[in-house]
């Protein structure tokens, strides 16, 4: 593993893979939780965020690993051409804590349901036992990333969970009902919603382009990730919002488990809880190691996914998990202008077009000013300011989009002055 373009001999993904791939990556109690968050909005406003939502964060997420597989390069050094190679620095520390932190959020959400459902299975109950079991598990599972091994166990363990799936929604809608979630009333404003459901695929877009180097085919991949993403992501918040809004229960995903445990069904439940959590958190683990590579290249991508798995174990045992929900809009405030600058120097400015022999040389186009593009500085600022104002004021025109555009026209501008 290291930052230079990956060779067209080791592009050896195709459709299904990336289908299967990022349908287990949706496949998550998170995605559940999240959903619930939208309870305020009603049924029909709910429905519409996700739908909507998910159209413009998986475009803009998918649109990222167009980088990738264009050129064979990760996501972090993919911002080299618009940040600098210096300036591309800053972006991957965040995201390395970043992604421990959702590796962590996970392990929690995962420890708390396999204690719970020990009460209908002979397993133990201790939070903390699970939260280290499977931490463990998502460890091996990233260790084995690039193997041919991987992307077999990854395929199988993707089309059992939907399996599974299937029969906790069938459980779900039969034991809870649908008919309730209808009639009830509204108390959040539709743009705060959408940018909860934005943030979600919008929190994979600095690692999407770590798996899309390996397609065989950019329109391949960019497609099978955004329906497989779409597809399954909606599928978990649609049932965690209806869950919310029938029971009230401020944790849909617990909710949907206890039931199946009660009907005698706590080992699929067991089994959705733990290789729902691997198939989904390896990717935080292994892409903290892609960002970590494009700080330095003389890390040793082994020792940084150890130290990413047993940091986020670590971390899952004191995270204060009441903050959930401002850790998304965090990630959106952070995120979201990054990427109104990549579609911007990418698809406008240059037509993506990457000049991937000068990512790692100095003094070369990407070095700017002592190796950071101020320009791309300055526009990240203003984006992020743009979505906090507008977050702090609750917004009727929400943050994300807002953010975006704000981002990619400042970015625009400076460019363009520079270069006349």
């Amino acid at each position: 593993m290291d930052i230079t373009t990956l060779p067209v001999t080791r592009r050896t993904l195709g459709g299904m893979d990336y289908f299967l791939l990022w349908s287990g990556v949706a496949v998550s109690l998170a995605e559940i939780w999240a959903g619930g968050f939208l309870a305020p909005m009603g049924l029909w406003a709910g429905l519409g965020a996700i739908i909507l939502g998910h159209i413009i964060g998986n475009t803009l997420m998918a649109g990222c690993g167009i980088l990738g597989s264009d050129h064979g390069v990760m996501a972090m050094t993919s911002l080299r051409p618009s940040f600098g190679i210096r300036g591309s620095i800053l972006p991957a520390i965040l995201n390395i804590i970043q992604l421990v932190g959702w590796a962590a959020i996970m392990l929690i959400i995962s420890g708390h349901a396999g204690a719970m459902l020990a009460r209908f299975a002979p397993v133990p109950s201790s939070e903390r036992f699970w939260i280290i079991l499977i931490g463990l598990g998502t460890l091996i599972w990233a260790l084995l990333t690039e193997k041919p091994l991987w992307k077999t166990l990854q395929n199988t363990a993707v089309i059992g969970l939907l399996l599974v799936v299937c029969l906790m929604t069938v459980v779900s809608f039969k034991e809870i009902g649908v008919a309730a979630a209808v009639n009830r009333p509204v108390t959040m404003n539709f743009m705060t919603g959408l940018d909860l459901v934005i943030a979600m695929p919008i929190s994979f877009m600095p690692l999407v382009a770590d798996y899309a180097r390996f397609a065989r085919s950019t329109k391949t991949s960019f497609w099978n990730t955004w329906w497989g993403y779409f597809l399954v992501s909606s599928w978990m918040y649609v049932l965690g919002l209806v869950a919310t809004l029938i029971t009230g229960e401020t944790d849909p995903g617990m909710l949907i488990l206890r039931t199946m445990g009660s009907l005698g069904l706590a080992v699929p439940a067991l089994l959705l809880v733990v290789f729902s959590t691997i198939t989904s958190d390896f990717a935080n683990l292994y892409s903290s190691t892609c960002s970590a590579l494009n700080i330095s290249d003389r890390i040793k991508p082994k020792t940084v996914i150890w130290a990413s798995g047993i940091l986020s174990i670590l971390v899952a045992l004191v995270f204060p998990m009441a903050q959930y929900e401002s850790f998304l809009l965090f990630i959106g405030a952070m995120f979201v202008p990054v990427l109104g600058i990549v579609m911007t120097d990418y698809f406008l400015l240059n037509k993506r077009h990457m000049a991937t022999e000068d990512l790692n040389r100095p003094h070369g186009p990407y070095w700017y000013f002592k190796g950071v593009n101020r320009a791309a500085i300055l526009a990240w600022i203003a984006g992020f300011g743009v979505f906090q104002g507008l977050a702090a004021m609750n917004s009727p025109l929400g943050s994300s989009l807002p953010s975006i555009l704000a981002a990619g026209i400042v970015y625009y501008l400076c460019m363009a002055r520079s270069r006349a």
